[in-house]
């Protein structure tokens, strides 16, 4: 078989940076179970005519079928390979599941996910097609009070600065009931153009925008300087009420969104700290239709480049069986665009690449049953523990320890006592296997941030990084 090329876009992990990715996981599942939030798994399939309700995705969705499918002619429903696709977030498939288990559920419904997602779109640093999302959403019947809002970004907050291996981060929020109204007031003809516009303004500078808003929005010169205005607000308080008011619009939506505004910014603020920073950014809109009022974006420090790494907001009418309406509020955590570049940089690392604290030796086969009794006796005390190969001499056994990280190196003895060899120090015991147990910080690998090294560039995974976009 020849030599397989790497596969853009679908990063494959080594184990010492799986350890990484495992070990933040926990965390956030952690976190999000302190919160009360429950775990769900969905399926990676969705039928097409739910994954291309938002149609600015649609070029992005993977078509799955059969291999013979279109040979044998079958049809093209939903139970059919022609109308399935893999879904591209985790909002989507969330909002389907809530309407097919309704009745089982209790509201408000909150659960968290953390799972991989496929986009078919062009990658690069920051934009994966194979990625993974950690994801919390609170749900209600009909009715969800803000206070929700307030709660998932205080969850999101929380889960993310338990996570000190990464850089510090900036929690963005805005609210789309402000900006819709103050859009309103000015007199824009299609508020969602202008947001849409509006929302280039990571991408693109402002006078570019502002030629966008007057040549495809029908804003005149004078109404898109004041759009320009609105978005250059920023504020670490609830200061930034005041300059909206300056800017001298009113609508009763705009006073609703400044007031939630206002009071997520102000329950936010105990939060901050370091390695964490809240503030109002008057120019974040989400691209996407569905959000309704709250709207997130984060930033971490250090790595702008990467764009938002952790985004959602607000849907007031995302999923419904026309009848009864769940609105929700949700944020989505990316993953794999924060952890691949930060890996494949070196700006992360596990200090051993086997989840192995001890190592048995061997000095001949005729002494496995015995290595393998003090290996048994040590996994029966949750000390990871592996044998030896082969019978190599003791030397080659410690340097294939030390190449793999695992710290100690048991030597049964013929006599029936037995040492241990801390092979960084170099200190060697007597040790017992019903006993004997290592420090806790050598039980697991540790996850420790790194000094990158200047140029050239730490080695790609196995296969080349691209990172995602988050709903």
């Amino acid at each position: 078989m020849a030599r397989p090329s790497p596969l853009s876009g679908f990063p494959e992990l080594l184990p010492a940076q799986r350890v990484v990715e495992q070990q933040v996981v926990d965390s956030l599942r952690r976190t999000f179970e302190l919160h009360g939030f429950a775990g769900i798994e969905t399926r990676a399939v969705e039928p097409m005519d739910q994954l291309l309700r938002k149609g600015e995705t649609s070029k992005e969705v993977y078509v799955l079928r059969r291999l013979q499918e279109a040979e044998e002619g079958t049809g093209s429903g939903a139970g059919s390979g022609v109308g399935l696709g893999l879904h591209f977030d985790l909002t989507v498939p969330f909002a389907r599941y809530v309407l097919e288990n309704a009745g089982k559920l209790e509201f408000p419904f909150r659960r968290y996910q953390i799972q991989k997602v496929w986009r078919g779109e062009r990658p690069q640093e920051g934009r994966y097609r194979e990625f993974t999302q950690a994801d919390i959403d609170v749900v209600g019947r009909d009715t969800l009070p803000f206070h929700h809002d307030v709660e998932v970004a205080r969850v999101m907050v929380d889960a993310l600065s338990r996570l000190d291996v990464l850089p510090p981060f900036r929690l963005q929020v805005n609210n789309r009931k402000l900006i819709q109204g103050f859009y309103t007031a000015l007199g824009a003809a299609d508020t969602a153009e202008v947001m849409r516009r509006v929302d280039k303004l990571d991408k693109l500078p402002p006078e570019e925008v502002h030629r966008l808003l007057v040549a495809e929005t029908g804003l005149d010169e004078a109404q898109a300087d004041r759009c320009l205005a609105l978005a250059g607000i920023r504020s670490n308080d609830d200061s930034f009420v005041e300059q909206v008011h300056a800017l001298g619009l009113e609508h009763p939506l705009l006073t609703e969104g400044l007031d939630e505004l206002a009071a997520l910014v102000r329950a936010c603020a105990p939060l901050a700290g370091d390695r964490v920073a809240i503030e109002a950014d008057l120019s974040i809109a989400r691209g996407l239709d569905y959000y309704t009022g709250t709207v997130f974006e984060t930033r971490l420090q250090g790595h702008e480049s990467l764009g938002s790494i952790c985004s959602g907001g607000r849907y007031d009418a995302l999923a419904t069986d026309g009848r009864t309406t769940y609105p929700g509020v949700g944020i989505s955590f990316g993953l794999s665009r924060v952890l691949v570049p930060l890996l494949a940089r070196g700006d992360l690392a596990a200090d051993r690449s086997v989840p192995s604290a001890v190592l048995v030796a061997l000095a001949d086969e005729d002494a496995r049953p015995a290595a393998d009794e003090v290996a048994d006796r040590l996994r029966a005390r949750d000390i990871p523990t592996e044998v030896a190969a082969s019978p190599q001499r003791f030397g080659k056994q410690i340097r294939y320890a030390e190449r793999r990280g695992i710290p100690y190196v048991w030597f049964p003895g013929p006599d029936g006592t037995h040492e241990v060899k801390d092979i960084r120090s170099g200190s060697q015991v007597g040790a017992d296997p019903g006993s004997w147990t290592p420090p806790v910080e050598d039980l697991h690998p540790r996850v420790v941030p790194t000094v990158p090294a200047p140029a050239p560039e730490a080695a790609p995974l196995t296969t080349a990084p691209t990172p995602e976009e988050h709903p």
